[in-house]
């Protein structure tokens, strides 16, 4: 499925979006930026894009498609696939996984437990102030959870905090010829516009008619970006099956993002044009096609010894709220 893809450095892919209702959408913001709107150089002189999606949210997405609903634990089609549980006991008692914490397997719930921290430090070679082996680091990330090394993983929380792993995959959309589209609104109070009338004991100013200002945009086109880096993974020098399983589930990551993510916020909701084009003229199979490949994968590299087993690694870990400091009395 992939020998198209042998000695090439990464897989650049594009997708054609555009809004599934009307021309309006609304991109993602950022504090004390709004929209992020630049002008790109062309050769018929600067053209205006805004980035509608960016890097950081696009990983976020391509994670939770395999989540089964909305996490923490992993889609039914994807079991066998390694990762960590852990179970926070004290003052609130829940659970969490490798698959939906931020940053992965450097969560603090996880690799600060001793157990979980002895375990990967033995297993990677990892030992403060001698040189690293990537190639070992990567085989040990990849035996606890695969997902760390296709989205990244900068382990601070590690000894002198070396180990960082860039996105073997990663993505971002933007649109080009853009225009803004002005609106606005008013969020009402039906029973008293003043906003005098509150409830007892809550006197935040959250009452009354307000209205506010709404700034969508146009554009002319819109595409969705997404970049393969064959090379990181060849650099790590993984089993055949690890790094087939890494290049099948980046792919399906990407395909079911474009069949089901596309409603990125309320008003910003897109669909696909055309199919899903690559830089080297690869086709990227479809849906069904990836998941076979993938659930392959999993049982090869579990028959290959290369997962932790079970592949659900369990630890509990103990948490409690932080201290606040005592204010001093008058």
């Amino acid at each position: 499925m992939f020998e198209q893809l042998k000695g090439a450095s990464r897989l650049l892919m594009e997708q054609v979006l555009r809004p599934a209702q009307g021309d309006r959408f609304q991109p993602t913001g950022f504090a004390d930026l709004g929209a992020a709107v630049y002008n790109a150089p062309s050769k018929g002189g600067a053209v205006r894009k805004l980035l509608v999606e960016s890097a950081q949210s696009v990983a976020n997405r391509l994670e939770g498609v395999c989540l089964d609903s909305g996490g923490p634990e992993i889609e039914a089609a994807l079991k066998g696939l390694p990762y960590v549980r852990v179970k926070l006991t004290g003052p609130v008692e829940t659970a969490t996984t490798s698959l939906m914490e931020a940053h992965r397997l450097n969560s603090p719930y996880i690799i600060t437990n001793p157990e979980m921290r002895d375990a990967f430090l033995e297993r990677s070679g990892y030992t403060k102030g001698k040189p690293i082996d990537w190639s070992r680091i990567a085989k040990a990330v990849f035996y606890y959870d695969p997902n760390s090394l296709l989205h990244g993983v900068f382990m601070a929380n590690v000894e002198d905090g070396r180990v960082r792993l860039a996105r073997s995959i990663s993505g971002f959309i933007e649109a080009e010829g853009v225009e803004e589209a002005a609106s606005g609104g008013v969020k009402n109070n039906p029973l008293d516009p003043s906003g005098k009338l509150r409830a007892a004991g809550h006197d935040k100013d959250v009452y009354g008619n307000v209205p506010y200002a709404r700034m969508e945009y146009t554009a002319q086109t819109i595409k969705a970006f997404f970049n393969l880096d064959l090379a990181l993974l060849a650099g790590y020098r993984l089993h055949e099956e690890a790094t087939r399983l890494l290049i099948a589930l980046a792919l399906y990551k990407v395909r079911r993002f474009l069949a089901s993510g596309l409603r990125l916020r309320t008003a910003c909701d897109f669909i696909t044009e055309g199919d899903l084009t690559t830089s080297c003229g690869y086709v990227v199979p479809d849906t069904g096609a990836l998941l076979h490949e993938v659930q392959s994968a999993i049982a090869a590299c579990a028959a290959a010894k290369l997962f932790a087993d079970p592949p659900v690694t369990e630890l509990n870990t103990a948490c409690d709220w932080k201290k606040e400091p005592a204010v001093a009395s008058a």
